[in-house]
């Protein structure tokens, strides 16, 4: 129950990911009208935040690494507190896409250290469903926004769109608050500080029903998966590469999937087909939903089917759903695009959406878990930026079908990813899965450290 409880605090991280991207959906149009900003100056608003996202995922290694998980999400729940009530309060253009800022960098450094966290408190056995509800989290976010803005809209006025990006602060205090209660990752405590008595201590409390020979060695099992002490270490290196690869690729397939442009364009994309404005904005909002029920399903099946086979799944159902919707534009059947829009977002959520953060969090050696994860992040938002940069100028010049058919041609090529390179990682402890990729020595050198 302990490590339940410290999983849900950490994604809780994700909760405010999901509600800050996208609450400011709720402002825009009236930020840009109170203070009459140009399209550029309005873009430049409305982009802070990933610009801070790409940012801290980038450099969030780095204090996960050198102050510890714990105080990292910590301090993320600061960010995301200060963020909140410096963008109600903001009086111009540029203050609040200061505060916009700050929101992308506890945005960008969450997605680095609450899967990782998670995942190093995590038994093998439900780690997968634990560190998966960061993504579940992140989808909850996305729904409450869009509610809160609905119920703050509702009242009216011209002040509510203070409201709705104020209310934020909520969340983030208590989020900040529950953040005390947390221990620090035992994998940290050992490889990073060599706090051998406080690292027990949590691992008693990860698997009470151990013993205290269990438990021992589990901790000599680490220490001989991590770098000894005085030996260099280097993350782009040779005996990294499978991994490195690895992150790297899941991060770029999943925007390279579409999903951020069926997210962020749903309206647009449903208009396409002759859909009114007010239907395609329905059609919006059962999107969310359908995300939100599958990430349940697909937290369901993790630790059930494995990482893998969810990637199957999910290559599979990104193929035929995006085949579909391509051949709807091309031939006119209209008709075909909504429901195979709902399959895409459903095969998302059970595939690449469910297993992500949790297998960033997985590959990577203790010592370069945080440097790995950051590499996970920073991939996965610059891909995000980059393709809902692109996407309006695709919109102008391609068709419908051009689009879609491009997304799908790049989930035939993860599918074949999947395929030759992916291992599964389901019920695997985190040292074991380093032996697996070939980062660790199966037997310990003298002293009780491996060659890492």
């Amino acid at each position: 129950m302990r490590v339940f409880f410290w999983s849900l605090t950490a994604a809780l991280a994700g909760f405010l990911f999901g509600f800050d991207t996208v609450v400011i959906s709720g402002a825009e149009q009236t930020i840009q009208r109170l203070w009459g900003l140009s399209a550029g100056l309005h873009g430049l608003a409305m982009g802070s935040a990933l610009y801070g996202t790409v940012l801290g995922a980038l450099i969030g290694g780095w204090p996960a690494d050198r102050l510890g998980r714990r105080p990292t999400l910590f301090a993320v729940g600061i960010l995301y507190f200060v963020s909140a009530v410096w963008s109600a309060l903001a009086t111009g253009v540029y203050s609040f896409s200061l505060a916009r800022f700050i929101g992308g960098l506890g945005v960008g450094i969450a997605t680095v250290a609450a899967p990782m966290y998670i995942a190093e408190i995590s038994p093998p056995a439900r780690r997968g469903r634990l560190a998966g509800m960061f993504q579940f989290n992140i989808v909850f976010g996305i729904l409450a926004a869009f509610l809160s803005n609905a119920l703050i809209g509702w009242w009216g006025g011209e002040s509510a769109w203070r409201w709705m990006l104020g209310v934020e602060a909520v969340p983030a205090l208590l989020y900040t608050m529950l953040c005390l209660g947390i221990p620090e990752s035992p994998r940290w405590l050992l490889v990073r500080r060599g706090d051998r008595q406080r690292a027990l201590a949590v691992l008693r409390w990860v698997e009470p029903e151990g013993g205290a020979e269990q438990w021992k060695a589990r901790v000599e099992e680490i220490l001989a998966a991590s770098v000894a002490p005085g030996q260099k270490e280097r993350f782009w290196s040779r005996r990294l590469a499978r991994p490195i690869l690895l992150a790297f690729l899941i991060a770029m397939f999943n925007q390279l999937s579409g999903i951020n442009a069926v997210l962020y364009f749903a309206p647009r994309i449903f208009e396409w087909t002759g859909l009114a404005r007010q239907a395609a904005l329905l059609q919006s909002v059962g999107i969310g939903l359908t995300n939100l029920i599958f990430t349940l399903v697909g937290l369901w099946l993790i630790d059930r089917a494995g990482r893998r086979t969810l990637l199957y799944l999910g290559s599979v159902g990104y193929i035929l759903s995006l085949g579909m919707v391509a051949l709807g534009f091309l031939t006119g059947r209209y008709e075909w695009v909504p429901p195979f829009i709902f399959l895409f977002i459903a095969a998302h959520a059970v595939g690449q959406g469910a297993v992500i953060w949790v297998f960033i969090a997985e590959i990577f050696p203790n010592r370069q878990r945080a440097e790995g994860q950051a590499l996970g992040s920073f991939t996965h938002w610059f891909f995000a930026a980059l393709l809902t940069s692109v996407f309006p100028r695709m919109a102008e010049s391609l068709p419908p079908a051009g689009i879609f058919g491009f997304f799908c041609l790049m989930m035939i090529l993860q599918l074949l990813w999947v395929k030759w390179m992916v291992p599964e990682t389901k019920g695997v402890p985190l040292e074991e899965i380093q032996k697996r990729l070939g980062m660790v020595q199966e037997t310990p050198s003298p002293g009780g450290l491996g060659d890492a």
